[in-house]
Parts: structure tokens; sequence; C-alpha cells
């Protein structure tokens, strides 16, 4: 980036600009758009591709499927994850609301026996002893993993550019980026392969009154941003053998417009497609229901309805509820991992994980609350609710002062979490606040699909159906900026420049 003068920078944002007009790369602005026009600006992208160890992203993405199977066999431990959220019921209303929706659906007994899981794993390097860079991961999100579309068009844009020349140093006959440094991502295609699979699984419709079988995406209304989820809808109508796909706002219209027959199929008749009988659901595809606010009488019902139907759920609602950072620092209980993974697989995963505490009255309790009132000694550490979607954490000094705040029968609904020291880089960032270039911090996402079928026994194992790599994203922020959630406008969707490690300090 050094070598790049302001005019070829200048050049590169015009270029970078019509890219991503022309691609959709872009969040909606919902409530500016007409009858005749659909408002949208840039999503927050890097200018050049930021440096990455060639050998963590590999070992990245080598952990996936182990990482895949870990959260299959927890998603299938219904009694371990009621046990490790039990404190969280009274103190978080996300939570207690879909275990009450998850114990009223096994309640009615399950008509499915396979489930189908999109998960991400997200990690930052860690400089350890020497300067030492390892891997540690921030986080692992097992419902409505987003970014996988964005990724994949900025990647597809960086690659371009690439192509064209365009970091070039002036008067200089060699690319300072090998696109071969640059890996190609294919989420796009790799999640709408996995949604297939799982409709495919599904087999053919069991009502005589349904016209043919589908995958239903259930979203949020008014939903901004949809070029990350239409792109995966799109390439299920492509495929060689189209999928169809409908898409179905979260709330009330589920229970207008769809319903649960005496076997429970579930069948979807909206008035807009103009069809003559209902369409047979094969998979339910979450993209709504992060909220607790959206679980209200209707909320509650809808997902109820969901989960009880003989669809394929992505995720189902104790996939959703292994998402919870309760669950995470849990894994990291000694001796916890060895529940669900084989030793050697558990301990890789381990080497993943940094200390995660809870806040409860327990031994380690005591300990973590101690650090996280104490101003210096919190410094090292993050404070994290049960939510989704970012901008909600607490850093540093300023974790004693908020937990002062709000009444300590609440504390247990968050982990302290240790802080990851990621080694900065140099870039350039186009986001809603502008375009400013300075040093950065890059995480990177490895995408994983899989497909399960529930143990046929109490004290049988789950079997895997399918498991793989579907893809990667990779975000840089500002490093001075806590947060990293793009379509929140902290941080940027980029491409990791793959270099060795000694190019990463």
């Amino acid at each position: 980036m050094e070598a790049l003068d302001e005019e070829q920078v200048l050049a590169l944002i015009v270029q970078i600009k019509d890219w991503q007009v022309n691609h959709g790369s872009l969040l909606k602005l919902i409530r500016r758009e007409s009858v005749h026009s659909s408002v949208a600006h840039p999503v927050g992208v890097a200018v050049v591709p930021s440096a990455f160890p060639r050998s963590h992203f590999q070992h990245a993405l080598d952990l996936q499927q182990t990482y895949n199977e870990l959260y299959c066999a927890v998603a299938e431990d219904a009694q371990w994850i009621g046990d490790t959220i039990r404190d969280l019921i009274p103190v978080e209303p996300l939570a207690a609301a879909l275990w009450g929706i998850y114990e009223a659906a096994a309640a009615a007994g399950p008509v499915q026996h396979i489930s189908a899981g999109i998960f991400r794993s997200d990690y930052m390097l860690h400089r350890g002893q020497a300067s030492a860079t390892t891997l540690k991961q921030v986080e692992f999100n097992a419902f409505s993993c987003s970014g996988a579309a964005h990724a994949n068009k900025v990647a597809d844009m960086h690659r371009y550019l690439t192509r064209t020349g365009a970091y070039r140093a002036r008067g200089d006959d060699t690319d300072s980026i090998d696109l071969a440094s640059l890996p190609q991502n294919k989420n796009i295609r790799s999640l709408a392969a996995c949604l297939a699979t799982a409709h495919a699984a599904y087999g053919p419709r069991k009502c005589p009154q349904a016209t043919h079988t589908a995958v239903l995406f259930v979203v949020q209304p008014y939903n901004f941003n949809i070029a990350d989820e239409r792109p995966i809808e799109y390439a299920l109508w492509e495929q060689e053998t189209p999928v169809p796909t409908y898409r179905l706002d979260f709330g009330p219209e589920v229970l207008e417009h769809t319903w649960l027959t005496a076997s429970r199929e579930l069948l979807f008749h909206p008035p807009w497609l103009g069809l003559k009988a209902p369409v047979e659901i094969s998979v339910v595809y979450m993209r709504a229901g992060y909220e607790a606010r959206e679980y209200n009488a209707i909320g509650w019902e809808a997902r109820l309805q969901l989960e009880k139907s003989a669809a394929i759920k992505c995720p189902s609602l104790l996939s959703h509820l292994s998402t919870f950072k309760k669950v995470q620092q849990a894994l990291t209980i000694p001796g916890t991992l060895e529940r669900f993974l084989q030793d050697d697989k558990a301990a890789a995963v381990r080497e993943t994980f940094v200390s995660v505490f809870p806040l409860d009255n327990s031994e380690a309790g005591t300990h973590a609350q101690q650090l996280a009132t104490d101003p210096e000694r919190s410094e090292g550490y993050i404070l994290k609710p049960s939510l989704e979607g970012g901008g909600h954490n607490i850093f540093g000094s300023a974790i004693p002062g908020f937990l002062a705040s709000i009444p300590q029968s609440t504390w247990s609904s968050y982990v302290l979490m240790e802080r990851i020291d990621s080694p900065h880089g140099m870039n350039i960032l186009m986001g809603p606040a502008g375009v400013e270039g300075g040093e950065v911090v890059s995480e990177l996402g490895v995408l994983g699909s899989c497909l399960w079928r529930a143990p046929d026994a109490p004290g049988s194992q789950y079997t895997l159906l399918s498991n793989s790599v579907a893809g990667w994203t990779f975000k840089t922020k500002h490093a001075d900026i806590d947060e990293m959630s793009v379509v929140k406008g902290f941080g940027c969707f980029d491409t990791p420049h793959l270099v060795g490690d000694t190019n990463v300090q």
C-alpha cells in the first residue's frame, strides 16, 4: 500500500465504487425507497487486501470440519445445553424465549430427525511469547451467519483489481500482490449447495395437496441486508435442478401464510405467488429471530410452528441456543470438549481458545467478578452478552462502570473474555465515515456447512450426513475501534493477502 501514490489510490476508489454498484455490494436504505427507486449505500470495504499469514489461514480452514462436528454434537445434547444456560434463562429474555419454545416443541415429539447447519467460526491473530502469532477464536456463530455473500463479492473485487494491475506501484514491472496470494471465495455457491442438499434429504412431498417442495427463507421485515441473503436464494433457483425458494417475514406472516398438516408437514400458500395449491416446505432457513423483542406472543407461536414442523431446520432451536456466549464459555472448561469430541480433536480445538469466564457465583465467576470490577485488571478483557450481531460488547476499563450501572443479579447473563492482542497492519478503509488510512486489525471467519441425523436411541451417536468447509469471511477495522460489525459501520469487508508468517508483525 505504501508504494501507491495518491493518484493511484483515488483511481482505486473510483473503481471500487463502480464495482460495488454493478455487483450489488450494497446495504439497502429501507426508509428512503419509493415505488420507482431503491436507495442503497456501498458496504464498507478495504481498498487493498490486508496481509494475513497463509499458515494460519489454512489452519483455520482445516479446523472447520472438527468445529462442525463439535456443534452438531452440542446441538444434539439437550441436557447439557439446558444445564449450561439454566442460570441464563431468568435474566436473559432471548434465552428464556428460545428455551421455552424448544420445550413446547419437544413436548409435541419430533417428526424430523435431520438438521442442517451453516456455521461460522471467527478468529483473530494473537501475539504470544517472542512475538509469535497464534490463531485464537473470537466467537462461534451457529445461527443466521451473515456476511457470506458480501465476502464473496469483495474477494471477487480484489481479485479483479489485482488482474488489472491496480495495485502495481507506478514504474514497477511487477505486481505487489500476486493473484495466487488472494484465495478464491465461493461462499454463495457453497451455502446454496448446503441448503440444496438439505432439500434433497427431505425427499419428495408428503402432502398430496402440495404442488411441490421448496426452501423457505424466514427473514426480518424491512431488511436492509438483502444483498447478503438474496444471492443465496438466486443460486438455489439457478441449480442444475432448480430448488424452489421463497421468502417470508418472521412474525404474523408465518402464522398467516403457513400451517401444519395432521402429520406436521409445513405448507406455505402466499397470495402473491398465484398458485392454486400450497407448497410443502422442505427446509426452513432462519435469517430472523435474533432478538428477544421478536418473540412476542405472535413471534413465539411462529417459531414454535416452524420448529414443530417436518421441515429440516437450519438451524434447529438447540443449534440456535448453542451460539450463546455462555455455551462458548462452558466449552472452555477443562474436560468439557471431550464430552463431544475425540481427545486429539478436542486438543486441536482447545488450542484456539482464550480464557472465558462466567460472571456467576461459582469459584470461576467470583474470580471473574474481581477482574471485571478492577479498573486496571479489566483492561485485558471484554464483557460479552448473549446477543447477536456485534455492537453490544463492553471493553476494558469501561467494564467496571458498566457493571456498576446494572443490577448484580443480571451479571450472569454476561461472560468475561480475555482480550486478543492482534498485530496491526496498514490499510485504507472505505466506510460510512469516509475514506481513511491507518493502522488496522483483521478478523477471519471460516464458514462450515453440515447435515446430520439425530441419534436413533438414547445414548447413541448422531450421524453426519455431510460436513464441509463452505468458505470464509474477512473483515478489517481501524485499530482504535473496538467493534468489528460491518453492517453497523465499524469494520469493512476485506480479502486476506496470504503471506509468510514473518510478514505479519
